[in-house]
């Protein structure tokens, strides 16, 4: 007659089993947030970072990506160390956990302390870029990115729209535009001729205070999102910790 081993399950187990079991459903969550973040900041945000002479702003979109992998799969161990009540598993699902907690702490440290040299890197490549790259030959992205930039913040310019009299392309003698086209309120071929604030957008801090402003705007939901993955993750900890002297060692 084959023996079988019958486990006798507290309460307090069993509770603790589906608190876990709903974290990591959170956390899985969270990390397909992160992860569709760092997606979309390459595909619909790609033309600004061409703007940027740092690869600083492409690298934090590949962590974001890697960050939501990596939380996914967590996610995944957790699922399967509760499901299965695998203490080895639990062990592993911690470390990771931990890992993941120490990692977000660092990353928001460096970004705090890079904010102020990066912000000002931005000023000085946005300026320069606009100036010497625009409408140069194979530099088409950045002149895609720069269009697009002041029609969707609706600005001209770096800081204004003067800063298009020192412009490479500008200053061309068969070139009969102020300012590009794409500064017009109302985008049409050779509507840059005329720069007067009736035809042209000329808003307060040009471009860059519009960039930075949503740039910061970005921090602010990310650091916002980080905060409550930090706190799944402590809440996590502690249920993976109680779930884990809960139960009885394996056999092996």
């Amino acid at each position: 007659m084959e023996n079988r081993r019958v486990k006798k399950q507290t309460c307090g187990t069993i509770c603790l089993k589906y608190l876990l079991f709903l974290f990591n459903i959170l956390f899985w969550l969270a990390g397909g947030a992160v992860l569709a973040v760092g997606v979309w900041t390459l595909t619909e945000k790609s033309d600004y970072i061409s703007l940027l002479n740092s690869s600083f702003y492409s690298a934090s979109a590949y962590i974001l990506i890697a960050a939501g992998v990596i939380v996914i799969v967590t996610g995944m161990i957790g699922c399967c160390a509760t499901l299965k009540e695998m203490r080895s598993l639990l062990i592993v699902y911690l470390i990771l956990l931990l890992c993941i907690f120490l990692l977000e702490i660092v990353a928001g440290l460096l970004a705090y302390i890079k904010y102020q040299e990066l912000d000002e890197e931005l000023r000085q490549n946005l300026k320069v870029n606009m100036q010497q790259k625009y409408q140069q030959p194979g530099e088409e992205s950045v002149t895609q990115a720069v269009d697009r930039l002041q029609q969707e913040f609706m600005c001209c310019g770096s800081n204004n729209y003067t800063d298009w009299k020192d412009s490479v392309w500008i200053q061309r003698a068969d070139n009969a535009r102020l300012v590009p086209d794409s500064c017009c309120k109302t985008p049409d071929d050779l509507c840059g001729i005329r720069d007067h604030p009736s035809n042209i957008y000329n808003v307060e801090g040009g471009c860059i205070m519009k960039l930075e402003s949503f740039t910061l705007s970005q921090l602010y939901i990310l650091g916002a999102v980080g905060t409550g993955i930090a706190f799944l993750q402590l809440v996590g900890m502690m249920f993976t910790c109680c779930l884990h002297h809960s139960l009885k060692e394996e056999p092996y």
